[in-house]
């Protein structure tokens, strides 16, 4: 099924580009070295404290041995936030540093640059962040496996709350780029399936990051709708809260937002946090009696001083997979890495988590509950944790989407 690039082998240690981090557990064998690269300056409010829950995993993974007996090293590179630049430092994490896989990214457009890499290099890709469905779904390869759930699987989470709400009459708002387009297409089509009754009177597409709220709310204003589905984060969502709030356009209207209950967004806002918008987060504060996710915050807040984020979760999640995988794996090459992650199982601070074979996409799950002020802060409340195996594409749908291997 693969094509064998070759044995990869460690290398002895030498100067390298960017950052590498070491656990500080005293192995003496040659360390097995991952490549790693993110939006570090572009994405900082998530990527910091992605940074922490990877660091933390690996610190753990080295103390226990490591993999395979020998040290795991990460060498972790800045992508700036641009595909090209991603596609460079990709080719150089494999082509100089002769690292045996490479993880991470954040932003869709960026993941999709790298899976198409790692498809040409045939070179094992564990998608940390990127969402959009096509990652695993249009533009899925052999190589490429994701970990987060995917718009679809937060779009249809979403959807069976909002399916329960008067509102007939929907607006939408998101990023005109790969995770906003996926994300309005996925609610649409979860929602019309649960409520044939709803119509959507209008759309918004502001330019990522560079959001004209004032422009964007009374557009959406203008078309009287009785929801609205909100797909905007960081920058943009807070000016589009603030903006909204001012001119009322939250007033007496239902709102379904994406990635909004997570701390990385919401903290940021303030007392200026909407309360009852349902959304997907992190309700950390909430966490620390779960038997899965105690370890994890008590050895997190030990490390750092502070809770974790929900970028946390996603950087620790994912170089436990990859390690789980290099354990599972009958050797360091791509054909067997890659058989190693389909269908692997591996233990997170939510249980249990596998990567599904026939499309490569992790069965990790979302919060989903409402926002509310605490203290003159965001907070998510009324929450529940919704399962990603029951939200995932149906085989089917699979079948029909994802390109033939």
């Amino acid at each position: 099924m693969f094509t064998r690039r070759g044995s990869i082998m460690a290398a002895a240690a030498a100067a390298m580009l960017g950052a590498t981090a070491l656990g500080t557990g005293a192995l003496a064998e040659e360390p097995i070295k991952v490549g790693e690269l993110n939006s570090y300056t572009r994405m900082a409010a998530f990527t910091d404290p992605y940074k922490k829950g990877w660091e933390l995993a690996l610190e753990e993974i080295n103390a226990a041995g490591g993999v395979r007996g020998r040290p795991l090293e990460v060498i972790s590179r800045d992508d700036d936030g641009k595909p090209a630049d991603a596609v460079r430092i990709a080719e150089e994490l494999v082509s100089e540093d002769e690292v045996v896989l490479l993880w991470g990214t954040f932003l869709s457009n960026i993941g999709l640059a790298v899976a198409d890499f790692a498809a040409q290099r045939e070179v094992l890709f564990v998608a940390a962040e990127p969402l959009s469905d096509a990652v695993t779904m249009e533009k899925g390869n052999p190589y490429t496996f994701r970990l987060r759930p995917s718009t679809g699987m937060q779009a249809r989470m979403l959807a069976e709350v909002a399916a329960k709400l008067p509102a007939k009459r929907w607006a939408t708002v998101a990023p005109n780029y790969a995770y906003g387009q996926d994300a309005v297409a996925k609610f649409k089509t979860a929602l019309t399936a649960l409520r044939p009754d709803v119509e959507f009177v209008g759309e918004q597409w502001p330019g990522l990051f560079k959001i004209d709220a004032a422009a964007t709310v009374r557009a959406l204003d203008a078309v009287e709708p009785e929801a609205i589905y909100n797909v905007t984060f960081g920058g943009d969502l807070a000016k589009f809260v603030r903006e909204g709030q001012l001119r009322g356009l939250f007033k007496g209207r239902d709102v379904v937002s994406l990635l909004t209950g997570e701390p990385e967004y919401l903290l940021p806002l303030g007392a200026e946090a909407p309360e009852g918008w349902i959304v997907t987060g992190y309700p950390v504060e909430d966490l620390g009696d779960d038997p899965n996710h105690k370890p994890f915050l008590e050895a997190y807040q030990a490390k750092w001083g502070e809770l974790p984020q929900l970028g946390s979760i996603v950087g620790y999640v994912t170089l436990k997979a990859v390690a789980a995988a290099i354990e599972k794996a009958e050797s360091l090459e791509t054909e067997d890495l890659v058989a190693a992650m389909e269908n692997l199982t591996f233990d997170s601070p939510v249980g249990p988590v596998t990567f599904r074979d026939i499309d490569n996409q992790a069965t990790l799950g979302a919060w989903v509950g409402r926002t509310a002020l605490k203290d003159g802060r965001g907070v998510m409340v009324d929450w529940s944790y919704a399962d990603g195996a029951d939200y995932m594409a149906s085989p089917e749908e699979v079948a029909a989407t994802r390109p033939a291997e």
